[in-house]
């Protein structure tokens, strides 16, 4: 499935976090096996585990189990969000209620603050000038939340508005490739797509001989590929479509990675649904 070596470039955080639950826990006996096969030594991952503790993402009383706290339980639901609503708008093909959400946040000298702005770039903002954010998303509750979580809702200011014109231009397009860098974005899609377009007739032909993968070949392919993608999708604001250049990379590349997944899957030597990254899976079939 890929042209790389099982163990290279491999974040073991990715691989750690990708074996959480459906209730966030992350269970070490679940772990270590996907982890070997990946080559991934156990020390390693025991210290990423410790670290996800140390920043206080997750918590466990026998190193066994670890569950969220708050903090990491809103990181893996904002990361089931990005990924629900990037293949909700591929379905429908639009997503947009034609409104700019803005957030203003006063020049404080904060960590606080400077924390929440590094939150907006996370939740896909562009930034119209310094101190002022824009997203087409009904992101209001969110940022809402985050300004509180953060201490720091007395220096913000929220708005939103369906007449948006910068610098004299107010169609929106245009306006959305200015504020986002969409061009670099979608070289990145491409080049992912261009890099791994051949793996899902190169599944289907494994198949049809009815050859096998062995769990080694499909979890390591499997992780390779996700950060290869999670290097596009880290980086996309997730606009909706009417906003984006048509055709957009992006959807393309979506569909080329569930395709790859379940095309794995039929082809590796054990059928059941493997525990990496299973979770976003079950999220996008129940679309």
């Amino acid at each position: 499935m890929t042209d790389r070596a099982p163990d290279d470039h491999i974040p073991t955080r990715l691989l750690v976090v990708g074996m959480a639950g459906p209730d966030g826990v992350i269970v070490t006996d679940d772990v270590l096996p996907v982890a070997e096969v990946c080559g991934q030594p156990a020390d390693q991952v025991r210290d990423e585990l410790d670290l996800l503790v140390d920043e206080g993402l997750f918590a466990t009383e026998d190193g066994r189990r670890y569950r969220p706290t708050d903090a990491g339980r809103a990181l893996l639901d904002s990361a089931l969000e990005r990924a629900r609503l990037a293949y909700v708008q591929d379905a429908a093909g639009r997503g947009w209620d034609r409104r700019w959400r803005l957030v203003a946040v006063a020049p404080v000298d904060d960590e606080g603050v400077a924390s929440f702005v590094r939150r907006l770039f996370e939740l896909g903002a562009g930034q119209i000038q310094n101190g002022l954010y824009v997203s087409p998303h009904r992101w209001g509750p969110v940022v809402g939340a985050e300004a509180e979580r953060l201490g720091v809702a007395d220096a913000v200011t929220t708005a939103t508005t369906d007449e948006l014109e910068i610098g004299g231009e107010r169609d929106p397009r245009t306006l959305a490739a200015r504020l986002w860098p969409l061009d670099d974005l979608a070289r990145r899609y491409q080049a992912f797509i261009d890099h791994y377009k051949e793996v899902p007739d190169a599944l289907t032909d494994m198949r049809e001989r009815r050859e096998r993968l062995t769990e080694a070949e499909f979890l390591a392919g499997a992780l390779t590929a996700v950060i290869d993608f999670q290097e596009c999708f880290g980086r996309d604001p997730l606009l909706p479509p009417e906003l984006l250049p048509r055709p957009w990379p992006g959807r393309e590349a979506r569909e080329l990675v569930m395709r790859g997944r379940r095309l794995g899957v039929l082809a590796r030597e054990r059928h059941e649904r493997p525990a990496l990254f299973s979770v976003f899976e079950e999220v996008i079939d129940a679309l």
